[in-house]
């Protein structure tokens, strides 16, 4: 039986791995300090350490024994980069190298989350990994960070490999969370009859995947990872407008939708779009889940109450 630590495995993407995981019938140890996942979410048979990721005591013991680490710990808050600059940085990327440092001692494997926000406002659509990174937020330049002290974590022997996520999305993903993306928030108010508001003209874009396809993704990057640190994007390389997003979810959900036009958010991105080929033949990733049956998914979470893996036992894995 393999054994893995997965940091933020209490959180949205972290739990959906933790519950492939534990699925296949891996020992799973879970470093998360719920600032803003749930206890409720842990698989069953996996073990919980209460903890922060930047404390390097914390971090060796919960590495001790495993075969490879998921690295998901993270603020992804934007927002909270601007409040929180310095606090945000230390969780992101501190975080980050104190994972990699502990890993060093016996080259243990790191695949740890990137994000599509390395990237900035980058006209080169559809992103391809060799595109110019500039990141335009305090969370874009952390991630930007933990490549590069991944290449660091390479030159000693430690095997890695990043994965720049664009916007997931999938059950468990809380919708009154500040953290939540635009889907949840739309299929909450959609499946409660309310109106949803798009900021701007609604045709801004956005490559949505779905969150098994990035618990997949993870799990392929166990085995690619190597010193020299390889780093590929997860996306479906389809673009999405705001405001087809918004049909799309009131057909599936089955209800008159209502759009509120409100003014443009200063600096935000108007498209985004990533090129999945690389990462899908390195990676030998399946076809993407499409749009419409990842949002019927959501959709029947929401309407089941929003079950926790707790009340409702693991998901199996992708």
């Amino acid at each position: 039986m393999a054994s893995y630590l997965v940091t933020g495995g209490c959180g949205f993407i972290g739990s959906h791995l933790v519950a492939a995981l534990r699925g296949r019938g891996d020992a799973v140890r879970v470093l998360d300090d719920l600032s803003t996942g749930s206890r409720d979410n842990l698989a069953p048979g996996a073990s919980l350490i209460l903890g922060d990721i930047a404390d390097p005591v914390t971090v060796r013991e919960a590495m001790e024994g495993v075969d490879g680490c998921f690295h998901l710990a993270a603020i992804a808050s934007v927002e909270r980069g601007v409040q929180d600059w310095l606090g945000s940085h230390r969780a992101n990327l501190s975080g980050a190298i104190t994972v990699l440092d502990a890993a060093r001692e016996r080259r243990i494997p790191v695949v740890y989350a990137s994000s599509a926000a390395v990237y900035g406002d980058n006209a080169a659509l559809p992103l391809t990994e060799a595109a110019l990174t500039r990141p335009l937020s305090a969370y874009g330049a952390d991630k930007l960070g933990c490549e590069l002290h991944a290449r660091v974590a390479g030159t000693y022997g430690v095997p890695t490999l990043g994965l720049r996520f664009f916007n997931v999305f999938g059950p468990r993903q809380d919708p009154r969370s500040p953290y939540s993306g635009v889907i949840s928030i739309f299929c909450d108010r959609l499946t409660r009859g309310e109106a949803v508001d798009v900021y701007g003209d609604g045709e801004q874009t956005r490559d949505f995947v779905y969150v098994t396809d990035v618990v997949a993704a993870l799990l392929a990057g166990l085995r690619g990872a190597n010193p020299t640190a390889p780093v590929f994007n997860v996306c479906t390389g389809r673009p999405i407008s705001v405001r087809v997003l918004a049909e799309t979810i009131a057909a599936v959900s089955g209800v008159a939708l209502e759009l509120r036009y409100r003014p443009a958010r200063m600096g935000e991105i108007r498209h985004s779009l990533g090129a999945a080929e690389l990462g899908t033949e390195v990676l030998s990733l399946g076809a993407p889940v499409g749009l419409r049956e990842g949002l019927v998914e959501v959709v029947a979470w929401l309407r089941a109450g929003r079950p926790s893996l707790a009340a409702a036992g693991a998901t199996p894995g992708p």
